[in-house]
C-alpha cells in the first residue's frame, strides 16, 4: 500500500514539473512566478542546503523532501485558466464540466 502512495506521489510530481515547465514558457505567466520557478534548480545546484550534501544520506533526503514541496507550492500559485464556455444549439451558455479548481 505504501509503495502505491510513493508511486502516486512520484507521478504527481512528474505532472507538476511538466506544468511548471509549460507555465515558465507561457508568456501569460506573471514574471514574479517565473522568478520563483527558478528557485527549484537554484536550490538543487546551490551549495547551501538545510542539511549539507556531504552528509551521506541526510543531505540527499532533504533535497527529496524540499524540492517536491517547493514544486507543489509553485503549481498552486499558478493562475488557473478560465472555464471554457460553449453554446448549446438553443443558444444557451454551458460551462465545460472538465474544468476543475484546485
Amino acid at each position: 500500500m505504501r509503495n502505491m502512495n510513493i508511486l502516486a506521489r512520484f507521478l504527481t510530481f512528474r505532472t507538476e514539473l511538466v506544468t511548471l515547465w509549460r507555465a515558465f514558457l507561457a508568456p501569460e505567466t506573471p514574471l514574479h512566478l517565473k522568478a520563483l520557478m527558478l528557485l527549484v534548480p537554484l536550490y538543487l545546484l546551490s551549495p547551501l542546503d538545510l542539511i549539507p550534501d556531504v552528509v551521506p544520506v541526510l543531505g540527499w533526503l532533504d533535497d527529496l523532501i524540499i524540492v517536491p514541496l517547493l514544486v507543489s507550492w509553485l503549481v498552486r500559485l499558478l493562475p488557473q485558466r478560465a472555464p471554457a464556455y460553449a453554446r448549446t444549439p438553443g443558444g444557451d451558455k454551458v460551462i465545460d464540466g472538465t474544468w476543475r479548481r484546485r
